[in-house]
């Protein structure tokens, strides 16, 4: 009598599983329109900020800059957790706002297609999802980041203001921006799970949480406290306000601890969520 053998099927490697499912994501973040057409609004809303500046007001004369400093609109002179005027905030951080449309859009177009209920019945490892369109809309943000830097630079050319920076402090706050995009794309993850059945809900939450007004709020209640601001760089909006033009190797150690930290939190709590809840 033949012995039956026994038919094995090895479940797909983790990093199998996350490489297929980043190949996907990645293709469809290519054929989607959006992305394309964010980039090119990060690019051009610097350039806009810059020559707005001046332009004649009503009475012909000049409007008074907005910045001294090209490198000014990329990132701010200091950590500034308080905005002091509309040139404190007009700076790459609005990246941050653009991603969470962003990701709200790609999230969004998941569960509107289908593309979520026949995913999740081939494929069951609800942690894959979320760390996969983390990474690729942290990718999306950071390719903004670019666009942005290459938008302000040339309309700030154009203007004619000061080259004159810090070329280290400058490339450390960049590159610190662009680390950050990991943990405000896994913010946005998150949010757009719990608001997944409410499309016009994942997009305000994330513009909300984009702004930063909740670390601003608190930064204006610490500040009058005389309570040291530094402690709000654990936070996303905290430590991408740090990014600036005297920032140091410290500066992108706290920005890159900060932003695996909360990719890592906002991962773990997602992957509970869709693994608790009916996510069709």
């Amino acid at each position: 009598m033949e012995a039956k053998k026994e038919l094995k099927f090895e479940s797909p490697s983790f990093g199998r599983r996350l490489g297929g499912m980043l190949g996907v994501d990645f293709y469809r973040l290519f054929h989607t329109p959006m992305f394309y057409i964010l980039l090119a609004i990060a690019a051009i809303i610097p350039a806009m900020v810059s020559a707005m500046t001046m332009m004649p007001d009503a009475n012909g004369n000049t409007m008074e800059p907005l910045y001294s400093n090209v490198w000014q609109i990329i990132a701010a002179s200091k950590p500034l957790y308080v905005i002091e005027g509309i040139a404190d905030y007009a700076n790459m951080n609005m990246v941050f706002i653009f991603g969470g449309i962003m990701v709200s859009i790609f999230i969004g177009h998941d569960y509107k297609s289908g593309y979520v209920k026949q995913l999740f019945t081939t494929h069951a490892k609800k942690q894959d999802y979320m760390m996969s369109k983390s990474i690729v809309c942290a990718f999306a943000m950071a390719c903004m980041c670019i666009t942005y830097l290459i938008g302000g630079t040339v309309g700030g050319m154009l203007v004619g203001y000061s080259m004159e920076v810090n070329v280290v402090s400058l490339i450390l706050a960049i590159i610190g921006k662009m680390v950050m995009s990991l943990g405000w794309a896994s913010l946005y993850t998150f949010l757009n799970i719990i608001f997944r059945r409410y499309f016009g809900i994942s997009i305000a939450s994330s513009f909300f949480f984009g702004t930063g007004i909740l670390i601003i709020g608190v930064a204006a209640i610490v500040e009058n406290l005389s309570i040291p601001t530094a402690f709000l760089n654990i936070f996303l909006y905290g430590s991408s306000v740090n990014a600036c033009l005297v920032s140091n190797i410290g500066t992108l150690l706290i920005c890159i601890v900060i932003s695996v930290a909360w990719a890592i939190f906002y991962n773990v709590l997602g992957t509970r969520i869709l693994s608790k809840s009916d996510v069709y």
